[in-house]
């Protein structure tokens, strides 16, 4: 029986998206250590969808009024 996957992994377009930035913003991201990303081949990188939650939850928008 095989394990089910758990991790979500998306391209750096999607991650820009999801962000609402640019793509060399995510590739800044990435390199500062603020989100998580792994390497699937010499030129294909992916970023952990978790990662990106726990970015977008560590930046509260405060009160609005």
């Amino acid at each position: 029986m095989v394990a089910p996957i758990t991790r979500r992994l998306v391209s750096i377009g999607d991650a820009a998206d999801a962000l609402a930035v640019s793509t060399r913003t995510v590739r800044r991201y990435i390199s500062d250590g603020q989100l998580e990303a792994v390497r699937l081949g010499r030129k294909t990188l992916r970023i952990k969808v978790d990662s990106i939650e726990r970015f977008i939850d560590a930046r509260p928008v405060g009160n609005w009024r």
